[in-house]
Formats: C-alpha cells, structure tokens, sequence
C-alpha cells in the first residue's frame, strides 16, 4: 500500500490480498455511487451488490491486480481497480474483431470499476483513482464498460481520453454496454511531459 495526497484526499494503492477485507467497504461505495441498487438489495446474492461482490472476488485470482482507494479523513470516499488482461479475454471473440489493431497490441488494461460516493463527485477523485491506476498497471490501452444511460460516468471517461469502440454484452440477452477504449500512450504525465513517446 503506498498512499498518494491530493489536497485532503489520500489515494492508497493495494494489490488482490490487500483488497479482499475492503469488499465490504467498496460494497458500500459501489452501492452509493449506483443509486439504482436500492437499500433491500445491498444483502440478496442476486442482487447488484451480490454481483459486485463475486465480480470482484473472480477478479482477484488476475495476475496484477491493483486497486486505487481514494480516502478522506480515513473514510473511503472512491475507488477504482483493474488488471492487465489479453485483448481476446476483454473484448471477447464478438467484439475482437472489430477493435482496432493498433489497440490489440501492447499491454491492456480492463478497468472493472470506478466509483466515487455522490457527495465527493465533481471533485477530480474519479480522475485521481484513473490516474493512479495507469501508473501502476502502466498499460499501453486501457478499457471499460459503461452502461450508456449513465451519462456522468460518460463524461468522465470522455475527460480522460476513452472513445467509443462498440457495444458489448457479457452474456446473450444480457444488458448492452458500452466499451471504451484509450490510448494511453501519449498520454501526459503529472509534469505535462507526453510518455511513452
């Protein structure tokens, strides 16, 4: 765990063992940022908040894991995580091939999640958490799924760089998402310097 200060929020970094005791907190997080998964379904295993949780927990078993936590005053405010993946495991044999070339080389990143609680929105967390993350999993790409009636979640990924590479589902019949893809090389660093190039 190595915690980065920005203002009064402090992001710290953890790998999959570290996280596995957060599930709950990032549970809470998680269901707080998602207003559609009320109260009554925190605790049904079919419920949203059960799917985060076994989403989460069949993640950990990835090679380089990493989660970024954004707390303020020991509260956890935010948080995002992902893993370096292969672009036939992200993008699936539908979608594959239909992505760009360019972004089926190097080394890719899925971003799971990025949730931030609604009182703390707006407030550059969500960019923070992103940031962290791409300096510790260091992907030439990286990508996400966005549900395309979540319209702020969508514009933060837009801030950051994501294009829209087509739409996905995870199983037939399945709710559509959106998959965004970005370059990350080029990308500025913290000193405005361009890297990778």
């Amino acid at each position: 765990m190595n915690p980065t200060k920005t203002s009064t929020t402090v992001i710290r970094m953890y790998g999959a063992s570290q996280t596995e005791p957060l599930v709950d907190a990032l549970a809470d997080v998680w269901v707080d940022a998602h207003p559609e998964a009320t109260d009554e379904l925190r605790q049904e295993e079919d419920s949203p908040v059960g799917a985060f949780r076994r989403q989460i927990a069949g993640h950990f078993r990835h090679s380089g894991f990493s989660l970024s936590a954004a707390y303020n005053a020991d509260t956890l405010v935010g948080f995002a995580y992902g893993f370096p993946c292969s672009p036939e495991y992200w993008y699936g044999a539908e979608l594959l091939p239909r992505i760009n070339a360019k972004a089926k080389e190097g080394r890719l990143m899925g971003l799971c999640e990025l949730a931030v609680r609604p009182g703390w929105q707006g407030r550059g967390i969500g960019t923070q958490l992103h940031e962290q993350l791409i300096r510790a999993i260091a992907p030439d790409w990286s990508s996400l799924l966005v549900r395309p009636d979540n319209p702020r979640g969508r514009a933060l990924y837009t801030r950051l760089g994501y294009a829209y590479a087509g739409e996905y589902r995870n199983t037939p019949g399945g709710p559509t998402y959106d998959l965004l893809l970005l370059s990350v090389t080029g990308l500025p660093d913290k000193s405005g310097q361009a890297s990778n190039d």
